[in-house]
């Protein structure tokens, strides 16, 4: 780790939030601010802007389509640039406060067809196909805070803390590095009505954790990416980065993911426990599928990440077992008890869509999809 790399990062965080704040406490009016948030085309950053509504809407069809330049956003060509945002879900905005929304969006580009990395579309779809079943997932997002100078967040400039073992729900300024962060993140996403239901301090030190869950169908979607929103801007706020990257430190340092749990009614209900194996050796058998959608880069991300070492499976290999954190596939000891519940899939990368994780949950579990192509179906 060189300490001479410095990040190009703003210098936002230095100025008065003192002075910001005599500002933000002038009355508004009737006026309301929408900020707009959408995915861009790496299918991992995202972008926001805002305008002012005539009145506080209460309903997602009370959102006007907006539009924006896709060339900028590595979205479009020049060219031809008009892309449309289109509403999807609204949140309380934890940052103005009420009656202020934030608002995230679809992308749909200038022939109304969703953009590359617009995957909500689809995913909405495939989870009306299974309604009735009520899916229900809960995805634990791993992240790790970088500061300034680009690497972890509290670590010694020129070189690591001491080793990992410590810092797992660890307490105490020698174990908990940047808490205020965690804290703050937590209180905003309840402010907005997501539905995050936990957090803890992970395994490498500046390493956290929250989950959101459990949410039905594309509300988990929804919920996972307004939490990431939130975290950034929060972030931004403080002057430290959040890192979703599955490996951000090479070497004996804990990756991250974001492992999902997953059930339907069926096996929440007594007896589930078999629909939970049936599912399971489903996915046994596509597993290059599943690996493909479960980071951005068609598994290339998580290579670096499932080594078959700090608590993760190997990724050429798919596993399933009872309590076991080096599986594809674990399922909790009081699920194998009670015999019904729900199981985690701990593959995928902290930076994925998790559109496309449950919807290729979805495919194969529900679906009963095979090989390594979705099925496409008919509108």
């Amino acid at each position: 780790l060189s300490s001479s790399v410095k990040m190009a990062t703003s210098e936002s965080a230095s100025l008065s939030k003192a002075v910001k704040q005599q500002y933000m406490d002038l009355p508004q009016g009737d006026k309301v601010q929408a900020m707009y948030i959408w995915i861009d085309g790496t299918g991992e950053g995202l972008r926001c802007k805002t305008r002012t509504l005539d009145s506080e809407p209460k309903a997602i069809d009370d959102l006007p389509e907006w539009n924006f330049d896709g060339s900028s956003t590595y979205q479009s060509e020049g060219s031809n640039s008009d892309m449309y945002l289109i509403p999807a879900a609204m949140f309380r905005d934890p940052f103005r406060k009420d009656p202020n929304k934030l608002v995230l969006c679809q992308v749909l580009k200038y022939n109304r067809k969703p953009a590359e990395t617009n995957l909500r579309r689809m995913c909405k779809k495939i989870m009306e196909m299974v309604e009735n079943q009520v899916p229900w997932f809960g995805m634990e997002q791993e992240y790790t805070i970088l500061g300034t100078d680009g690497h972890p967040f509290g670590w010694p400039s020129n070189g690591f803390p001491g080793p990992q073992g410590p810092y797992y729900c660890g307490v105490g300024a020698d174990k908990a590095y940047g808490r205020d962060i965690v804290e703050a993140h937590y209180r905003a996403c309840l402010y907005a009505g997501v539905q995050i239901c936990g957090t803890n301090a992970e395994v490498m030190p500046a390493q956290w954790e929250f989950q959101v869950g459990p949410c039905e169908g594309i509300n988990m979607g929804d919920h996972l990416w307004a939490a990431r929103f939130i975290l950034h801007r929060v972030c931004e706020d403080f002057g430290v980065v959040a890192s979703f990257d599955p490996k951000p430190i090479p070497g004996n340092w804990n990756g991250a993911g974001c492992h999902t749990n997953f059930s339907t009614k069926e096996m929440r209900e007594d007896g589930g426990l078999r629909a939970i194996e049936e599912s399971i050796e489903k996915l046994g058998k596509r597993h290059r599928y599943h690996i493909c959608a479960y980071d951005p880069k068609g598994g290339l991300d998580n290579a670096r990440r499932l080594t078959g070492h700090h608590e993760t499976s190997n990724i050429h290999e798919f596993s399933a077992g009872v309590a076991n954190r080096g599986a594809s596939i674990r399922i909790p000891r009081s699920v194998g008890q009670d015999k019904k519940g729900y199981f985690e899939d701990r593959r995928p990368s902290a930076n994925c869509d998790p559109y496309a994780v449950t919807e290729a949950m979805i495919r194969t579990c529900l679906l009963s999809e095979v090989g390594e192509e979705p099925t496409e179906y008919s509108k």
